[in-house]
């Protein structure tokens, strides 16, 4: 999965096309993401101790993972990620546009590690 939890990615496709948020949540299992401030919907809500006022309320939804890209920290565009090991046998995403690190995936594993 290229996206995790406090990245910042922008919709390519969808109504909210164009619209950059920040990952609350990752589902592995669906492939869906919930971004903030994308695909939001109204809740209606009864009353109720915990909200006794009711009505709605408007929440984030999941989106499908593919249907967003990873912004890149440092040229600030949207783009695709890719794998690549370091000399010391760990793992790290990188931006495929200009190739900066965008975080590391896996710790360093000595049969990785170049020698």
């Amino acid at each position: 999965m290229h996206v995790r939890v406090n990245d910042t990615v922008e919709v390519i496709a969808g109504d909210d096309e164009g619209a950059r948020g920040k990952v609350l949540r990752v589902n592995r299992a669906e492939n869906r993401i919930v971004v903030e401030g994308v695909n939001r919907v109204y809740k209606h809500v009864r009353r109720s101790q915990r909200n006794p006022q009711g009505g709605r309320l408007s929440r984030e939804m999941p989106i499908a993972l593919s249907n967003v890209a990873l912004v890149c920290g440092a040229c600030g565009k949207a783009t695709r990620v890719g794998a690549r090991f370091l000399d010391d046998g760990s793992k790290e995403r990188f931006c495929k546009k200009c190739g900066a690190a965008n975080g590391q995936i896996a710790p360093s594993k000595e049969q990785d590690a170049k020698k």
